[in-house]
Parts: C-alpha cells; structure tokens; sequence
C-alpha cells in the first residue's frame, strides 16, 4: 500500500497475511497439503470415535431394555433412589443430590455466571439483552423461563457471527479492511478489543470455546425449564417454585417447608 493508504507502521505491516508471503486460496476454506495426512485428520477421526462410542453406548442400553422389558428412568441421573427427600439425610446422600441435580437447581445461575467470560464487546450486548427482554433479571422464574428459547437462539446467532468474524474475507483478493484504511482511526489493540477480522492481529479463535459453553449451559437451562414442567421430575428432584416471592423476608422462616438448623431452637 501507498504511503497515504495506510497508517500501520512497516513492521507490523510484515506480518500481515497479505504481504507477508504467498497466499493460498484453498487454506481459507480449511484446505491444505499436509504431511502425514493422518495428523491433519486426527481431530476430525477423534470426532467420529467419540460419536461412534456415544450411540453404540444408547443403542445398548435402549436393547437391553428392551430384551428385559425395562422402562427408561424418569431423570438423566446417576443416583436413581436419590431423591429431593434424601437432600437433607445425612452428608453423603446430599452430595449424591447434587451430583444428580446441581444444574436442576443452579443451572440459571451459572448460566448467568458464565457471560462475563465471552469478549467484552459482546458481554455489553448480552447484559443488554438479559436486561432489557421484560426486564427477567426481576421477574419471576416462570417469565424467564418464556423468553429463555429466544435467548438461546440470539446466543445460537451470535457465535456462528463471531465465527464468520474469525474466517473474514479471503486474503486471495489483496483486499484490506476499512479500518486499516488511511482515514481510519483504529489501531490493532482496538481492533483485538472490539473483536475485528484483520489480517494483522486475527481474531483468537479460541474466546469461541467461551461462547460455546455458554450456549451449552443455556440449552443445558432450557431443558431444565422443560423438565420442572414434568411432574415425575419434580417429585423426584423437587420443584423451584419461588416460597419467598410475596412473603416478607422477617416471615420466611415460618413459611418454609425445609428444616431450619440454624434457628431450629
């Protein structure tokens, strides 16, 4: 680029991908030579593997029920004869609980936990979203719960967005960004923060596995909505209807159905 075309400094400018070397179209699309071949599919082989082993697990178990004429369990867990009842009988039996129903119980919170890991740019729209979709971080479990479908699906959009950021343009064409044109005021610890493609300082496309386990935990959070509408699962995990929601706090003792140790006197 010409003297007025660009303000990055020369150094930096070496290590772009389109100045620094010859580029290969096909690397954009994930292709390249690779030698041993085996070592460039080891990921995707390991892949396959664990899905492979996945079904064949389920596949087994759906047939031993069968051959047995066993029914599925009500709930996904470890500890079938542990239930909301056990939670309480002794140190042991509570932490079999909890291993059977920790997300049941604080699935919405660690979910809400988990957003002050993505980028920053993007915490600020997440905070807005929580906060502005009928307000749900005041409203009742049963309000979230309404909005927390669409809450996923943004969640769903917003990293497969993140993930076209991190491919950006092919660099076949010598074509630069327009932040790193002459009149633009931008430098590359701006355009790492606000999480631009550019192909000097490329996104890290590791900041992905955050958003993926946030939207894992979401879907992980829906379902347990689904499941605290099914009868079998409250009577087996206990249901999480708010008892303090129009009681006043100096009250809430008297109204609450789980043993009191500490004020048992």
């Amino acid at each position: 680029p010409g003297e007025n075309e660009t303000k990055v400094d020369l150094e930096e400018l070496k290590t772009s991908v389109l100045y620094s070397g010859p580029v290969d179209p096909a690397e954009w699309v994930g292709l390249r030579k690779s030698n041993p071949l085996l070592v460039y599919l080891r990921n995707n082989l390991l892949m396959l593997a664990i899905l492979a082993f996945e079904v064949t697990i389920y596949r087994h178990q759906e047939y031993y029920r069968c051959r047995n004429n066993l029914t599925a369990p009500v709930t996904k867990t470890i500890f079938h004869d542990i239930t909301r009842a056990h939670l309480d009988d002794g140190l042991v039996n509570c932490v079999k609980y909890f291993i059977n129903y920790f997300f049941y119980k604080f699935g919405l919170e660690s979910s809400l936990m988990l957003v002050i890991s993505v980028p920053l740019p993007y915490l600020f729209v997440y905070v807005h979203m929580k906060c502005t979709s009928k307000k749900s971080l005041h409203k009742q479990r049963k309000a979230i719960a309404e909005i927390w479908p669409k809450y996923c699906c943004f969640l769903a959009c917003i990293i497969t967005f993140q993930y076209f950021l991190c491919i950006g343009i092919p660099p076949a064409p010598c074509k630069d960004y327009p932040w790193r044109s002459g009149n633009a005021n931008f430098n590359s610890n701006i355009i790492k923060w606000l999480y631009f493609p550019d192909f000097i300082v490329r996104p890290n496309p590791v900041f992905l596995v955050y958003d993926f386990m946030l939207l894992l935990c979401a879907s992980l959070q829906r379902q347990t909505f689904e499941d605290e509408n099914k009868a079998a699962v409250r009577i087996m995990a206990g249901d999480n209807v708010e008892i303090c929601m129009n009681l006043d706090a100096a009250s809430f003792s008297q109204h609450n159905p789980v043993p009191d140790f500490i004020h048992c006197r």
